[in-house]
């Protein structure tokens, strides 16, 4: 079982690779944080490292001044779950994403993203209703 340092150092090792990420829009210093086989999961795609990192750095170029609100941080063990609301530039809408981080050995090792734009959430709630039978 990993120790309360560990998964407070895990907790910290996520949060600077993505504070610097937003403040600066440097990719490439998002890059060390991430081991060789850096695998990232959406249920639309899995990309390796260097696909991921790409698609990032395209995204941020019309996500310059995007407003991101961590709400929380969870670690645990060699997990880290990230929850955070998100205001897209202009009048681009705000956006509800789950983050899920796993490491090793001190490195971002893979991650899983959902991303909800907020307006939608009840439109995707109509599954939960029963059917009329």
């Amino acid at each position: 079982m990993p120790t309360k340092d560990m998964t407070t150092d895990n907790g910290s090792i996520v949060r600077q690779a993505l504070a610097a990420l937003i403040a600066t829009g440097d990719v490439d210093a998002l890059a060390p944080s991430l081991s060789d086989d850096f695998v990232h999961h959406r249920p639309d795609a899995t990309r390796t490292k260097a696909e991921w990192l790409a698609a990032v750095r395209a995204a941020f170029v019309p996500l310059a001044g995007m407003q991101v609100e961590i709400r929380h941080v969870l670690a645990d063990g060699d997990h880290v779950v990230m929850h955070s609301r998100r205001r897209l530039p202009g009048a681009g809408p705000e956006i509800a994403v789950v983050d899920i981080w796993r490491l090793d050995g001190g490195l971002i090792a893979e991650a899983w993203e959902i991303i909800e734009p907020v307006s939608e959430a009840s439109a995707h709630l109509t599954w939960w209703e029963p059917a009329d039978h």
